[in-house]
């Protein structure tokens, strides 16, 4: 889980200084940052002084903080899932149904490195609720589940709403094989942190022998949770074995998405554009601010 992130140094000009922020050569970025708290306790008011951004030893401005009102959401199932899943249709209808009027929900299942769409995004949730199935349950018809979320990620517009996705499944990338670098994975959580997708996950296991070997599930279950933690989301699991219910993890998940919020902050530019890490932190007890491990900062004019 991603409370306050680590401080990692980013190479600054040294002419740049705070008082270059207030002549305006800073460069907005904007993130989605959830509040959490303890136990799903009632998060308190919080406003844009409460909020710290660090890069590297400087603080950053922060000029705008406000709730996010509106999200896109794609509710996305490995197609190689064992199939008894699909007991879990219930709590997944329920969470569906209980989402704001705000919110679009798209459904789609991953497989051959691609997202096979069962519903569009739609502010319809009872439509959505109905284009869930049974998954086929071929082992290894994913290949590489990261390949289809950084298509996916490529080709989702952005229209100002917040987008966020909910990934179930074994995270065992077929294609690229288990261990620490897997550059699907890597270009996937990239492609995630520039546009500003927050990935949550869920782990169940995949049909076949392979889905339920322990060194393939090891590492399925280190890809979900570096994507979701890299990305600012949520990574659940109960061990190797797949949860009894889906419901406690879904119910967490709602609380996250009604406690985020639009960020923005001046950061440093760079000489050229690319990903510079930050931190976040605030003072107020018991609350942690969880937001993206890096962002994507264009040149500075």
């Amino acid at each position: 889980m991603l409370r306050i992130l680590p401080v990692t140094a980013v190479l600054v000009a040294a002419a740049w200084s705070a008082q270059d922020f207030n002549n305006g050569s800073g460069v907005p970025v904007n993130i989605v940052v959830t509040a959490e708290t303890q136990k799903g306790a009632v998060v308190p008011h919080l406003t844009k002084d409460d909020v710290l951004v660090s890069q590297g030893k400087q603080h950053l401005p922060v000029s705008a903080f406000d709730p996010v009102h509106g999200l896109q959401l794609w509710l996305l199932i490995d197609d190689g899932t064992d199939q008894d899943i699909s007991l879990q249709f219930g709590d997944l209808r329920k969470f569906m149904l209980a989402q704001p009027a705000t919110t679009q929900i798209g459904v789609g299942y991953i497989r051959n490195g691609m997202i096979a769409v069962t519903q569009a995004l739609t502010a319809d949730h009872q439509q959505a609720a109905k284009a869930l199935r049974i998954p086929s349950g071929s082992p290894g018809i994913s290949a590489s589940p990261y390949t289809a979320l950084d298509d996916l990620v490529r080709h989702w517009p952005s229209n100002g709403q917040a987008r966020e996705m909910l990934v179930i499944g074994s995270g065992i990338d077929a294609d690229y094989g288990p261990g620490p670098v897997d550059p699907y994975l890597d270009q996937a959580i990239d492609a995630a942190q520039r546009a500003g997708v927050i990935v949550y996950s869920i782990y169940y296991a995949g049909m076949g022998h392979s889905g339920h070997a322990y060194f393939q599930t090891y590492w399925g279950q280190y890809n979900l949770s570096k994507i979701s933690d890299e990305t600012g989301g949520e990574f659940y699991w109960q061990g190797n074995i797949n949860p009894v219910s889906l419901a406690p993890y879904l119910d967490d998940l709602s609380h996250r998405l009604n406690n985020q919020y639009l960020v923005t902050f001046l950061a440093a530019p760079g000489k050229k554009a690319g990903f510079q890490r930050i931190k976040l932190a605030t003072e107020v007890p018991h609350v942690s601010l969880v937001g993206p491990a890096k962002v994507y900062v264009p040149v500075g004019r």
